[in-house]
């Protein structure tokens, strides 16, 4: 078996890009970077960017995925020509666009309190604009940003994080060399802890398996953080838009 071109660790318990074994990798989180759709979101973790834009509730666009009770969500994925994503095609129907749509629809329908929007449909569209690794983690955080911009009622934020296992070192946030290389899971959870995600790609122990998913957990939250303090900034900003717009009318009249 060839040895990994790629050195995972270094003798001083450093990554490649300089992180240390349990390290995120840099978050930006930006609300509306879409004017045209109902609820908007670009999310970049180190060099992996994805903007996801949330439309309806709406009417159907098939009334036979229509469900009487509910809304229905339809979940598209796209890779922008320039984005580097050696690991999916950028045509529409690669299996791995699919799956990773799959993916985002069932961690989110029992997140969306679908039932106050009978006959309707949310329509999730993802645009991958850069990658280097974590492509379905970013997704799901950028989804959870567009409908909570969308103003769409959910049980609480669900945020999403990458882990790998070299030799015994869990790893978190993985950049794309090392998801060529290590054991990966994927985690995405409710801040109660519940994880409504986790999506294997080989392997593991049990045991190792659930130190990764604590340790995942954990890192949700810290995400979680960075989510609510993003989202606070965006409300007070249109609160004291509100409020001078108000304050103007009145002075006018």
């Amino acid at each position: 078996m060839a040895s990994s071109r790629l050195e995972i660790l270094n003798d001083g318990g450093l990554r490649h890009d300089a992180r240390r074994p349990y390290e995120l990798r840099s978050l930006s989180l930006e609300l509306s970077t879409h004017p045209n759709a109902d609820g908007s979101s670009t999310v970049s973790q180190g060099l992996t960017t994805v903007s996801a834009s949330v439309f309806g509730p709406r009417e159907p666009k098939q009334r036979a995925g229509s469900v009487h009770d509910k809304a229905s969500v339809v979940v598209e994925v796209g890779v922008a020509p320039w984005a580097g994503a050696r690991e999916v095609r950028r045509t529409r129907g690669d299996k791995r666009l699919l799956e990773i749509a799959a993916a985002i629809r069932q961690t989110f329908e029992p997140v969306i309190m679908t039932h106050l929007y009978p006959r309707s449909e949310i329509a999730v569209h993802i645009q991958v604009i850069s990658a280097d690794g974590g492509i379905l983690p970013t997704a799901i955080n950028a989804t959870t940003l567009a409908l909570v911009d969308a103003g769409i009622s959910l049980i609480d934020y669900v945020t999403s994080l990458s882990l790998g296992l070299h030799l015994t070192q869990p790893l978190l946030d993985l950049s794309a060399p090392e998801e060529a290389d290590l054991p990966t899971l994927v985690v995405a959870a409710l801040p109660s802890g519940k994880v409504t995600l986790a999506q294997m790609e080989t392997r593991l122990h049990v045991d190792r398996f659930e130190e990764m998913l604590t340790l995942g957990v954990e890192g949700c939250g810290v995400l979680k953080t960075e989510m609510d303090r993003v989202v606070k900034d965006r409300t007070t900003r249109v609160v004291e838009r509100m409020d001078k717009v108000i304050q103007g009318r009145i002075t006018g009249d």
